[in-house]
């Protein structure tokens, strides 16, 4: 378990290049991550100098660092017709090896550097991931796909580096992979007692604890529409 490279991005003010597609109006990212070729100090709500233009769905305590694999990154350079998709393509600050949607848990407590860091959900890509590669359905792609990558909270704060080994100090929910998770959330929306009984894990990030509560008490229906109108929002 290694983390290969860091990416962090200042917000950044894309230009529109007026080719009439949706993906090339002007929008404000920090998805355009760079490469962090020395110490980086890691804090409680991310990396030093990184930034996210939606605070909204974005960034916090919650989702300090959003971390990706590396194995996920040939299949999408077939699948895409991508050659060159560099660290960091999928907007994530940790790109990893040895960390696997099946492997990892919800609630795993990694030490990497001087820093501490706990597991807290699966990476719920949004509408910027499509924007950035102008590929309409990638985000639905990588829900189908399982390979979301996740998100640490910061248990305790200090600088990482490239080439630095993860070390897992406690695993407190077994039962809990990131590929279950996503299960969940993605693939069965009608299953209000799965979404109920992940709801009640402790470790789990506010944020999915809401959507699975509220899940476990809506209809297949209400979800369809909610989904529905959260899809037309993004676009």
């Amino acid at each position: 378990m290694k983390l290969l490279s860091i990416q962090t991005s200042a917000i950044q003010e894309i230009s529109s290049r007026e080719s009439g597609a949706w993906w090339d109006r002007a929008w404000s990212t920090g998805f355009y991550k760079q490469p962090v070729l020395q110490s980086i100090w890691l804090g409680y709500e991310g990396l030093k100098g990184d930034q996210q233009a939606d605070r909204r769905y974005h960034g916090g305590a919650e989702k300090a660092v959003c971390v990706y694999s590396l194995e996920h990154y040939p299949y999408w350079q077939q699948k895409l017709g991508l050659a060159d998709l560099p660290n960091g393509a999928f907007g994530e600050n940790f790109t990893t090896t040895g960390l696997l949607e099946t492997e990892v848990c919800i609630g795993d407590v990694y030490s990497i550097g001087e820093a501490r860091v706990q597991v807290s959900q699966p990476r719920q890509p949004c509408w910027k991931l499509a924007r950035r590669w102008q590929v309409k359905d990638l985000t639905a792609q990588v829900e189908r796909t399982g390979f979301t990558g996740f998100y640490f909270r910061v248990l305790h704060h200090g600088t990482v580096s490239a080439g630095t080994e993860f070390t897992l100090l406690e695993r407190p929910c077994p039962q809990w992979s990131i590929a279950l998770a996503n299960e969940i959330m993605h693939h069965r929306r009608g299953d209000k007692e799965a979404a109920r009984d992940l709801a009640q894990c402790s470790l789990l990030s506010a944020s999915w604890k809401d959507s699975l509560w509220a899940r476990g008490s809506l209809t297949v229906a209400d979800q369809e529409a909610a989904k529905q109108q959260r899809t037309g929002n993004a676009t």
